[in-house]
């Protein structure tokens, strides 16, 4: 994607896949009824979703040839979306997020410059969403509060905006789900401001859901993430934190 000597745009999509050849063409098409670029990165299906997505015209296809995790894949949409847009709105590929949802994100977005923006999903309960997810949400808001003094409704949320030249100076390490806290984390250390949007969101027993969160091998690297974000929040102090933790 060639940005040229054209003015950044306000925003472009992101979109992670991984195996979702089910719902990433519905997702898809919500997006670009905003007229923003639409890019997709597809970290290494071994489905039909490549298939699926060389059918849709007006994408950016971003492929990794082997899966290596939805962090890295927003960081190599985060490096493309950067040479044309100031914002990236990233929204997950697998139908639980309503793409109507981000005229209210964009908005909040614009009247905040800089600030990272989350869709904080609203009566997960009611939805029937799987407990593990209800609780992991709420055991990730006590994490990320414990590491960084900011309390969240939603810290594991997949449909955010975030500030692009603000996020790619981070020096975040991680590459799989844990990407998403650890930015959250540093952006706050970084005093880069965080809001919350209330968003739908769809769990219904019709909808074919589907996580490739693994709940043991992933929530052990999450916990990895938190302790030794911990550490770090506990033995470096606040001035230098702002310092250190941003890419050379």
């Amino acid at each position: 994607m060639d940005s040229g000597s054209t003015q950044k745009r306000d925003f472009a999509f992101v979109i992670p896949v991984y195996n979702h050849p089910q719902y990433v063409a519905q997702v898809i098409q919500g997006t670009q009824k905003y007229g923003f670029p639409v890019i997709v990165v597809n970290d290494g299906s071994t489905d039909e979703t490549a298939a699926c997505l060389e059918k849709i015209p007006g994408i950016h296809v971003l492929s990794h040839r082997i899966n290596q995790g939805k962090g890295a894949a927003i960081l190599t949409g985060f490096r493309e979306a950067e040479k044309i847009a100031e914002r990236a709105i990233i929204i997950d590929a697998d139908g639980q997020h309503d793409p109507v949802d981000a005229a209210a994100l964009m908005d909040l977005a614009l009247h905040n410059p800089g600030a990272i923006i989350i869709g904080t999903r609203k009566k997960m309960k009611e939805q029937l969403a799987p407990w593990t997810s209800r609780f992991g949400k709420q055991l990730s808001n006590f994490w990320v509060f414990a590491v960084s003094g900011m309390w969240l409704k939603d810290s594991q949320s997949g449909f955010r905006i975030y500030p692009l030249p603000e996020c790619l100076a981070l020096s975040v390490t991680t590459r799989r789900f844990q990407l998403e806290v650890e930015i959250l984390v540093k952006a706050h250390w970084r005093g880069v401001p965080v809001f919350e949007q209330p968003i739908s969101v769809k769990y219904k027993k019709e909808i074919r859901w589907v996580s490739h969160f693994r709940p043991l091998i992933d929530s052990l690297r999450i916990v990895a993430t938190f302790a030794r974000l911990l550490a770090q929040r506990l033995l470096i102090p606040s001035v230098l934190r702002r310092r250190i933790y941003v890419r050379r």
